[in-house]
């Protein structure tokens, strides 16, 4: 019986334990959607992650109210880490079809998410803002320029977007992005010169084959070698690395087994 009775006060004990903290914690939890959380006075930027410093805010707010006095489109950001306004945010902000929400929260892989009215959508398709938030919100880029650069960019760059009446890709060549396009030309060129290899005896350039296999090394060079290069940038020296690395790739496969050949009898 005193066993029992033992069991029954340890039982009643975390009984009691668990219901204290879950009453200490139940406040907590009403701040994930909390309109308290919203300023009194007007802002576009709510900075609850304190991800920009005061300068670099009042800089973004006047840059902001004279973009939509002078464009129409509203645009907005908030920085979250543990509460957050939630759907208060759209009536304190008057969201609609004009306008551009950026959260920025670092508690996730990506730290930019965007939420974006109807009419942006129409200029700029929703690949613009996944390629957007992949370039600007990775953490290699905030690691490497800060969380308060990643939105900071992300907001020219849309901007620019929206000046220039839309955007299919987010403008501007990124060196890993440019490596990427370089590989891809050189390897499309490797292609390019195994298939031109000359099959029969007499024939300089195996033009046949060049053409069978153009679906391959074409793709590969054109839509991923030049393609991100001249719908980003209007800069001609990647374009021409590009193509000499294609040039280069097609011409060392090319020559590759006359070289062989030749090696062989000193073999």
């Amino acid at each position: 019986m005193k066993h029992l009775s033992k069991q029954r006060i340890v039982a009643s004990l975390v009984a009691f334990f668990l219901a204290l903290s879950i009453w200490a914690i139940a406040p907590v939890a009403h701040a994930y959607n909390n309109p308290d959380l919203l300023p009194e006075t007007p802002t576009p930027i709510i900075d609850l992650a304190k991800a920009l410093t005061n300068i670099q805010e009042e800089g973004l707010v006047k840059n902001i109210e004279s973009f939509e006095a002078e464009t129409g489109w509203k645009l907005r950001v908030l920085t979250q880490y543990d509460r957050t306004p939630g759907l208060a945010l759209k009536d304190y902000w008057s969201l609609d079809n004009k306008s551009v929400l950026l959260v920025a929260d670092q508690r996730g892989g990506n730290i930019l998410n965007f939420n974006v009215g109807d009419d942006a959508y129409k200029l700029m398709p929703r690949t613009f803002w996944i390629e957007l938030q992949t370039r600007f919100g990775n953490l290699y880029f905030v690691r490497e320029n800060g969380e308060d650069q990643a939105i900071i960019q992300s907001l020219e760059t849309i901007q620019t977007c929206l000046r220039q009446g839309g955007c299919r890709v987010v403008p501007g060549l990124p060196r890993e992005q440019w490596i990427l396009t370089l590989i891809t030309s050189i390897v499309g060129g490797i292609i390019c010169g195994f298939a031109a290899v000359p099959r029969k005896e007499g024939q300089i350039f195996a033009w046949q084959w060049a053409l069978i296999f153009s679906p391959l090394w074409g793709i590969l060079f054109i839509a991923f070698g030049l393609g991100p290069v001249v719908t980003r940038t209007s800069e001609w020296l990647p374009l021409f690395r590009n193509f000499a690395g294609f040039f280069i790739g097609a011409l060392v496969a090319y020559l590759s087994p006359m070289i062989v050949q030749s090696s062989a009898p000193e073999t």
